[in-house]
């Protein structure tokens, strides 16, 4: 009787508009119940934002409101919570540490559940703006030892014993927009969009989704501070890449890891999913990764070709071990993307060249023209952290680690 009254009522609109499609032909008693639920289900999942804006514009006084940010037990997933703070913090000392259930984010046992947040940066806040801000955090546990998944401790120790090499990093992150049901946002729903080829780089309707979300996600970037240098849609259809860098040590990861935070609060708001697999749709569809670009103050100086030559030749040699800290899976998520196929690399050889998109490592042809500049990574995954990624290439390449 319920769906019996709603379809009804639908039958007296000639459109039935949601807040991000509209089905435009009339909806009848023809139309399949698992349609009428679905579309019923996306339309809770939506709120109007005009509503919020009301809210939003209320004035908050003196008091702030800090976004806590950690990363969880997947080692690839992000939390957060708010805590109101009596005024504008001016430096990290002015932020407390904070606790949380470990046990909720696969992080600790019910038993003995809380998790301390340690702040370790600061940013505006592109969602409330004003004095109010993001604070990204370390994780600890009871014992006062990091998380598991808290590899920024280990990487800023590495940072620091590799200081003076001053290594900068930029990371191309590639991703993929869904639909709240799992399929690529903007494909047919009961088929799929023509081959690759026209869509990277494009213009147009009919070869590029989701361009809202990006120009937004790029404005709250630069508004928070995030050193973000660039993006443009990808090979795959909803496929798209930001890029953050040049930035040296502790911070790429940190930066990124927040990019990475903002882009899902974005695409929240847009009611469309943000998917860091590696490699989202089987067949002939390219995967996803998150090519690290490095270089240190001798790679980048005249004559600096051997140095970068001798970082291969280093990274050449410790092939496994990178590959275990190129996704948060040790290696499995990557071998569905490193087949050697779609502009990758194989996962079971390392290999390097000029202007080389199947290689691991990549040298830019402007590089090798002049001598000296940078090399890009190509085999971490798009789910990667970039703490361990910046981390073992520092302890290869600089450390001899």
């Amino acid at each position: 009787r319920r769906y019996s009254q709603e379809i009804k009522n639908m039958e007296e609109k000639k459109a039935y508009s949601y807040q991000y499609f509209t089905v435009s032909s009339t909806i009848t008693t023809s139309t399949p119940l698992t349609l009428l639920t679905t579309l019923k289900m996306q339309s809770h999942a939506q709120t109007n934002k005009a509503v919020l804006d009301r809210y939003m514009s209320l004035p908050q006084g003196t008091r702030v409101q800090a976004t806590y940010i950690w990363i969880d037990g997947t080692g690839e997933g992000l939390r957060s919570k708010t805590k109101t703070l009596e005024s504008k913090p001016g430096k990290m000392e002015d932020l407390p540490i904070w606790n949380y259930d470990g046990s909720s984010c696969h992080q600790a046992e019910g038993s003995n559940s809380d998790t301390y947040l340690h702040p370790v940066k600061m940013y505006p806040c592109p969602f409330r703006k004003g004095d109010n801000v993001l604070v990204l955090c370390e994780a600890y546990k009871y014992n006062k030892e990091p998380a598991k998944t808290n590899k920024r401790k280990d990487c800023l120790a590495v940072m620091e014993k590799a200081k003076e090499h001053k290594p900068w990093f930029g990371i191309e992150q590639e991703y993929t927009f869904l639909d709240q049901d799992g399929h690529p946002f903007g494909w047919p729903k009961n088929g799929f969009p023509g081959p690759q080829g026209p869509y990277y780089c494009a213009v147009g309707a009919s070869r590029v989704y989701g361009r809202d979300i990006v120009e937004a996600h790029y404005r709250c970037c630069l508004y928070a501070g995030i050193k973000i240098s660039g993006t443009n849609a990808e090979v795959m259809p909803a496929q798209w890449e930001f890029q953050v860098g040049p930035t040296e040590g502790i911070d790429m990861g940190d930066d990124l890891w927040v990019a990475r935070y903002i882009m899902e609060r974005v695409a929240e708001d847009f009611g469309v999913v943000v998917s860091l697999d590696p490699k989202p749709m089987v067949g002939d569809w390219n995967g996803a990764g998150a090519h690290c670009n490095f270089s240190t103050k001798a790679m980048r100086e005249v004559g600096g070709m051997k140095h970068i030559e001798a970082a291969i030749e280093k990274l050449s040699k410790n092939h496994g071990s990178h590959i275990k800290a190129y996704d948060p899976n040790e290696g499995k998520d990557n071998e569905r993307r490193l087949t050697g196929a779609h502009e990758t690399s194989s996962i079971l050889d390392f290999s390097s060249g000029v202007a080389n998109r199947g290689a691991s490592i990549r040298i830019p042809r402007e590089v090798s023209a002049q001598g000296y500049g940078y090399l890009e990574d190509r085999r971490p995954s798009s789910n990667c952290d970039p703490y361990s990624v910046t981390m073992v290439i520092v302890k290869t390449t600089c450390l001899g680690d």
